[in-house]
């Protein structure tokens, strides 16, 4: 199951879909149509998944054998917004969970190159969420050292505390891409990730929530991100060192995670910050980031003085 938020030319108002045959069916149109009560916002879904299951299963059957065509829009009709829009908390992130990407920063971060022995985190602000076709907006007055990061993004699914890791994948709802967007120049100034990575529309995603029951194993994605075309980084999930459920287990331990909370699952190696010479990205740029069986964000970079 696909899961979207959308907007179109008669109706701005972001709604959640579902994506079936490579329609969106506007599930509050839909729920007129078939007598049935799905929440009216993604985020709303998740939290009553287990309730409204067997009724998104419902629409979607009656999307795949033409029933819903006066609530189906084609993707090309729809404006596709971030799967939530609005998340309730901070993205909760890990740094360095990637071998290759602890040894190119090496010379540029405390770690020396060394894998953690434990999870790396930090957090994202709300207001970086972007849409999976958003722009990347670039304000030479507060940053001209934007990098790019793309990642596996998880979403949780169920509440829970102290989590252990056999239980831990219960707990996912599902996936998507992920752009750890990132002000280098901030990000040193200021001697922390939070400020660097934490600028409005930094935080590309989507370009929906592939549901966990549809990705066979989120430990071995291939991840690529590719600028005008130009591959950057090349990957696969399987390179992780931490897997989800050490992240799970250990982020949960004396904090409640809720469903609709996002993780992102660190990148691979290929940031612009640790090229020779170093690399960033410009106004007039596309930035490309797919994983696969999940889908590709397509950012173009502009500048905040056009």
């Amino acid at each position: 199951m696909r899961l979207v938020s959308f907007s179109n030319q008669m109706d701005t108002m972001v709604r959640p879909g579902l994506v079936e045959q490579g329609l969106v069916v506007d599930i509050l149109q839909a729920n007129k149509l078939l007598e049935l009560s799905v929440p009216d916002s993604v985020q709303a879904i998740i939290a009553e998944f287990a309730t409204v299951q067997g009724s998104l299963r419902h629409m979607a059957e009656a999307a795949s054998q033409g029933k819903l065509s006066e609530a189906s829009y084609a993707l090309h009709e729809v404006t596709l917004a971030a799967p939530i829009p609005r998340p309730q908390k901070n993205i909760m992130c890990l740094a360095v969970n990637y071998t290759e990407h602890a040894k190119e920063t090496a010379a540029l971060r405390e770690h020396g190159g060394k894998a953690p022995t434990q999870p790396v985190m930090f957090t994202k602000a709300p207001t970086t969420v972007n849409g999976p076709f958003g722009e990347i907006i670039i304000d030479p007055t507060v940053s001209e050292e934007i990098d790019w990061e793309v990642e596996l993004g998880v979403i949780i699914g169920q509440k829970g505390k102290n989590i252990r890791e056999d239980e831990a994948m219960n707990y996912v709802f599902g996936y998507t891409v992920l752009n750890d967007v990132t002000a280098r120049d901030l990000q040193s100034r200021h001697k922390q990730f939070f400020k660097g990575k934490s600028l409005d529309g930094s935080c590309p995603m989507g370009p929906w929530i592939v549901t966990a029951d549809e990705v066979r194993d989120p430990h071995n994605l291939a991840l690529q991100l590719r600028v005008n075309g130009a591959v950057k980084q090349d990957s696969n999930t399987k390179q992780m060192i931490f897997s989800i459920p050490e992240m799970i287990a250990t982020l949960s331990l004396g904090m409640t995670l809720e469903p609709g909370d996002i993780i992102a699952t660190g990148t691979p190696s290929g940031v612009g910050f640790s090229r020779v010479p170093p690399e960033f990205l410009r106004p007039g740029d596309i930035m490309e980031s797919e994983i696969e069986g999940l889908g590709t964000l397509r950012n173009p970079v502009v500048s905040s003085q056009q």
